[in-house]
Parts: C-alpha cells; sequence; structure tokens
C-alpha cells in the first residue's frame, strides 16, 4: 500500500507541475508580440500539455489503485465524507485539465481571446483545488 501512495503522490506532483505551469506559458503567449516567440510558446504548450496528461493518467490509476486497497484492507474507508468530497475536487481538477487541453488547442490556431489578466486568474484554480484536496486528505474533516 505504501508503494501505491508512493506513486500515487509523485504524479499527482507531476500533474500539478503542468497543471500550474501551462496556464503560465498561456500569460506569456497572450503576451507575446513576436512570432518565433508565439511558435515556441506553442511546441512547449503542446509538450508540456503532454507531461500533464501523463502525470495526471498515472495519479489516477495509482489513486483508483490505492482506494481499491482500502476498500479491501481498511475499515471504514468510506465512511467518512472526506472521500466523496476530495473525489469531487479531483472532478473539478479534471475538468480544469480537459479545460487546458482545449486552451493549447486555441493557442495553436492562433484563436485566443482570453486576456493575459484572465489567464493569470485563471492559473490560480488549480492551487485553490490542492489546498482543499490536501486539507481533506491530511486532516479528513468529515
Amino acid at each position: 500500500m505504501l508503494w501505491l501512495k508512493a506513486f500515487h503522490v509523485v504524479f499527482v506532483v507531476t500533474w500539478f507541475a503542468g497543471l500550474f505551469y501551462l496556464p503560465r506559458l498561456f500569460v506569456y503567449h497572450a503576451e507575446a508580440t513576436e512570432h518565433v516567440v508565439r511558435e515556441r510558446l506553442k511546441v512547449m504548450e503542446r509538450r508540456l500539455l503532454v507531461m500533464t496528461h501523463i502525470g495526471g493518467t498515472l495519479a489516477g490509476v495509482f489513486g483508483i489503485a490505492l482506494a481499491a486497497w482500502w476498500m479491501v484492507h481498511g475499515s471504514g474507508f468510506l465512511a467518512g465524507g472526506w472521500f466523496h468530497a476530495k473525489l469531487a475536487l479531483v472532478v473539478l481538477l479534471v475538468a480544469y485539465h480537459v479545460s487546458l487541453a482545449r486552451m493549447v488547442r486555441t493557442f495553436a490556431r492562433d484563436a485566443n481571446t482570453r486576456s493575459s489578466r484572465w489567464l493569470r486568474l485563471f492559473n490560480e484554480a488549480p492551487v485553490l483545488l490542492l489546498i482543499g484536496i490536501v486539507v481533506l486528505v491530511v486532516v479528513k474533516p468529515f
């Protein structure tokens, strides 16, 4: 179980690295005026999205394996509402991830209509979700 937990944490960190940095690249992209800079950012965004997909997928795989282990071996694992609340936040995180993938395609087509200010605010969403998830997992308030 500890191996599952360790790999889950490793891939959650990998996933969040992409979720934090990809919107920052969007800010730079929205503010870029030189064609060569925009083209370089497109490559960076595409590559970072691949890493983010891998991290998110493996975080999900190890998270499901960990939950399955706890369901078999843990007593009262699903009794508290913290796990359900955590899953709800993870669903929001996946939706955020999907929106990032769509935005990569939008920037690749040079069709972005969002301001750099909006993108900066959008960049804060995973921070709030991360805080909520960590508090739920560590504190288990309910």
